[in-house]
Parts: structure tokens; C-alpha cells; sequence
């Protein structure tokens, strides 16, 4: 297992107080560090403009690359830029770029990306949901351009729907989008008659829902799409705010559920992509949970 990551993404600093703090990841380090001393690190490079323009407008690369910020700036009511922002989002999916390149072109087998801002949330033309640059669709769409895959799969359990790698690929049959996520929650999207072009499957779930719901929609309803679909690369969105820590939602997992689904993942991946995952950290906000829930996720993978 190799876990990519950087400094510059403890400096994204979207201010006091808001969800998405550089302390998030810290978390994570630490606990990856404590709980699995045998995997092997690596540092996340800057991805260029061009791999990234594979899945997002000019404009808004400018706007978050290019805009002078000397305290912060707020793009919506939830997203910021601040002084470390561009090279943040810049190493975060450059990390998902090189772990790509790193299970397609070497024995690594998976990888984890350990990396903020977060990126399911930010579309073609919009940063938004705390995401600045969407990773995962940056990821999936260097895997098609550079190594020429054609069945990629994006598995995403994130609380939140991921509505923006959804809005990139619901036209592109090459990538397949399944979701399981709380609903009704921001961003309000992710319904079951979304579709796109067949490659879409949601799973909305109701509030208070458990680790049965959950494992029902993924073991009945998901997973049996992904078998099918016989991916050559799965990338997972991984958040962690489902869990019933979590202060932003209001699913009840435990971590022993992302355990569970990461090791169904996992033996899909054995079956068709000749066990090639790579996962990027997404959502969660409560920091136990974090800590639990990424141990048990990259453990689920089989690091």
C-alpha cells in the first residue's frame, strides 16, 4: 500500500472554526503512521494545468491557481481560498494523479491519497462544497487519456452526494459513478432516477440510517453494477462523515462498516482490475472518526 501526500496540504486554511481544518489530515497522518508502520510513503507532486484542464474550465482554474489572496476569499458560503490554497489543490490532484500512474504502471496494487481540499463536490466551472479542484475526476480522466483504460470505476461513500464528479462524467461511458449518501443533504442531488448515460447509480439513503441500510444498498444495489461493469481502475471517493460521529450528518456507521466495504471493494478489484484501487480522502469532520475510519479503510484494501 502507498500513501501519497504533502505538506502544502496542511496549509489550505479555510479559517477558525469552519469543518474542513488542516487538522482533518493530521488525524489522518498520525493515525496511518501509529496503525500501519509498513506502508510506504510518498510525496504528492504538482499536477499541471493540462492534466487538470481534462475535467475543469480555464476560468476556474485561473480563479483558484491564479487569484491573489493575502488573507482569504471567500468563493461561497462554504469554500475558501486562502495564501496555500493553489498549491494545496494542486498537490491533492497531482497526488491522485501519481497514484494512478503508480498501480497501472508498477506492482503498487493500491494506493490512498491523503490529501485537502477535498474534490467530489467542485464541477466543471465551480468550486464549491469546501472542494476547489475535483481530484477523483482529475484521476479517472488521466487514467483514460494517459494509459488509455476504458471502463474506470468511481466508487463514492462520502455522506455527501458527490455531485460534481457525477455532473463531469454522467455523459462519459468510459466512467462508471456509483454513490451512496445521505439524503435529503448538500448538495441536494443524487436522486436514483439520476442516471446519466447508464453509468450512473445512486443510492440516496435516509437520515438515521445504519450499517444495515448501508451495506444493503452497497452489497444489493452497488456492487453488483460494479461487477458487471468489470473496471479496469477503481478510484474511491472516501469520506468519513457517514459515520455516527460525524457533526455534518446524520448516517450512523461504524468503522467497521468502511472495513467491510473497502475489503468488498478490494476483492472486485482482485476479480477485474488486477486489484488496482486508488483512494482519495474526501469528507469527515469529526476527528475520532477519522482516525478509525481511514485505518479501517486502507486495512479493508488490504494494506
Amino acid at each position: 500500500m502507498r500513501v501519497y501526500t504533502h505538506a502544502a496540504c496542511l496549509q489550505h486554511d479555510p479559517g477558525p472554526g469552519h469543518p474542513e481544518s488542516p487538522a482533518r489530515l493530521e488525524a489522518v497522518l498520525d493515525a496511518l503512521h501509529q496503525a500501519l508502520p509498513r506502508i510506504q510513503w510518498f510525496q504528492a507532486p504538482l499536477a499541471t494545468r493540462e492534466q487538470i484542464a481534462r475535467v475543469h474550465h480555464r476560468d476556474l482554474i485561473a480563479q483558484v491557481l491564479d487569484t491573489p489572496v493575502s488573507a482569504s476569499l471567500r468563493l461561497d458560503a462554504d469554500t475558501v481560498l486562502s495564501p496555500g490554497s493553489a498549491q494545496a489543490a494542486l498537490r491533492a490532484c497531482g497526488a491522485g494523479i501519481a497514484a494512478v500512474d503508480a498501480v497501472l504502471s508498477t506492482d503498487a496494487g493500491q494506493a490512498f491519497c491523503a490529501v485537502r481540499p477535498p474534490g467530489h463536490h467542485a464541477t466543471s466551472h465551480t468550486a464549491m462544497g469546501f472542494c476547489l479542484l475535483n481530484n477523483v475526476a482529475i484521476a479517472a480522466a488521466h487514467a483514460l487519456a494517459a494509459h488509455g483504460l476504458q471502463r474506470v470505476a468511481i466508487l463514492d461513500f462520502d455522506v455527501h452526494h458527490g455531485n460534481g464528479t457525477q455532473a463531469i462524467f454522467e455523459h462519459e461511458p468510459r466512467v462508471l459513478y456509483l454513490s451512496s449518501h445521505q439524503s435529503p443533504l448538500y448538495p441536494d442531488s443524487g436522486r436514483a432516477d439520476e442516471t446519466g448515460v447508464g453509468n450512473v447509480v445512486n443510492a440516496p439513503l435516509p437520515p438515521r440510517s445504519g450499517s444495515q441500510l448501508f451495506r444493503a444498498a452497497w452489497s444489493e444495489d452497488l456492487l453488483p453494477v460494479l461487477d458487471g461493469f468489470a473496471p479496469e481502475l477503481v478510484l474511491v471517493s472516501a469520506g468519513f462523515d457517514a459515520h455516527r460521529l460525524d457533526p455534518l450528518a446524520d448516517l450512523q456507521l461504524e468503522s467497521a462498516d468502511y472495513h467491510w466495504l473497502s475489503s468488498e471493494i478490494a476483492a472486485l478489484a482482485a476479480r477485474h482490475a488486477q486489484g488496482q484501487v486508488v483512494s482519495l480522502l474526501e469528507g469527515g469532520y469529526s476527528l475520532t472518526a477519522l482516525r478509525e475510519c481511514s485505518v479501517a479503510h486502507l486495512l479493508g484494501l488490504g494494506a
